[in-house]
């Protein structure tokens, strides 16, 4: 359902971020998943595609810089 989309997506960047702040060993997978839930809410339509490609970016950019 939308809601259980919207709550994976806030829940995996937000784990994104934290891995990427304690340089886990697991962060480009974790980022990667995010980057999936963040897809998967884009088709959903419950953000727009803009707004995906904007988490999107920040989080590679930040990953990328750790």
């Amino acid at each position: 359902s939308e809601m259980c989309i919207r709550d994976s997506l806030k829940t995996a960047i937000k784990k994104a971020n934290a891995a990427i702040e304690a340089n886990a060993d697991d962060k480009e997978a974790v980022v990667k998943e995010a980057v999936k839930k963040i897809d998967q809410a884009a088709n959903h339509h419950l953000i727009h595609k803009n707004c995906a490609a904007r988490k999107k970016s920040n989080l590679t950019s930040k990953l990328n810089k750790a």
